[in-house]
């Protein structure tokens, strides 16, 4: 009895977390409707069984080569342009509702620390520990709406060109990802940095398009070899 009390007390504990985060970026709620919307019109998943469901930010997106790449698995797209933690917080239930049939989900996002600005000149990042927050309410409601047995990846944050000068906190936020995400059941990291960094310790152009931030044919063949390994090694 005093197990299922704790059991029950640290769910209620999650829910009022993750409950706390939705209302701080509450603001964030419609920033992509319009694309989300799409997105759940897509159907496509009703005939298929054991897939792989990306989900992400534009990377993801455009991933046009992402079914064949994939192969033999087969694989869904349900990435937007744009896409932070903290406005999919809101969407991911959206993104996976009603897709019993998946073999695993994995997300990438990479819009959290930008070292950008916005608003009347000023920082528009979150801190890396905001970060790894986010991903674990959006992990625990990944399970709570399928399955505890359900494979979850994170692909971390790349190191682009674009972006170099805050890849310190960037890789803190991956680092903060990764201790979590391994602490997990069914909870996976997927490390890309030492790939797509160069002899000279920064990130070789030639992954990357002329906007240095998004990922060229040769950056996607990486990506493809890198991950397809982890899913090789972590799925039945």
């Amino acid at each position: 009895m005093r197990l299922l009390k704790r059991i029950f007390l640290f769910i209620i504990i999650l829910s009022l977390y993750g409950c706390s985060l939705n209302y701080k970026y509450r603001a964030h709620k419609e920033n992509f409707e319009n694309q989300i919307q799409k997105l759940e019109n897509l159907n496509e998943y009703k005939s298929m069984k054991n897939y792989l469901l990306f989900i992400g930010s534009s990377s993801i997106r455009r991933w046009v080569s992402l079914a064949e790449d994939m192969a033999p698995y087969s694989s869904i797209n349900r990435g937007y342009g744009g896409a932070h933690y903290y406005d999919l917080i809101h969407y991911i239930d959206r993104l996976i509702e009603n897709k019993e049939q998946a073999k695993a989900i994995i997300i990438f996002v990479g819009n959290d620390i930008t070292g950008g600005k916005g608003l009347n000149n000023r920082h528009n990042d979150i801190t890396p520990k905001e970060v790894k927050k986010l991903v674990k309410v959006i992990t625990n409601k990944i399970h709570n709406n399928l399955s505890n047995d359900l494979p979850i990846f994170i692909i971390e944050t790349t190191p682009t060109p674009k972006r170099w000068h805050v890849w310190d906190k960037i890789v803190q936020a991956n680092d903060l990802i990764k201790d979590y995400m391994e602490r997990q059941p069914n909870h996976y990291f997927i490390s890309t940095r030492n790939q797509f960094i160069n002899n000279y310790g920064r990130p070789n152009g030639k992954y990357f398009v002329k906007d240095s931030l998004h990922l060229s044919k040769a950056g996607y063949n990486l990506w493809r070899e890198i991950i397809k390994n982890e899913l090789e090694n972590n799925l039945n």
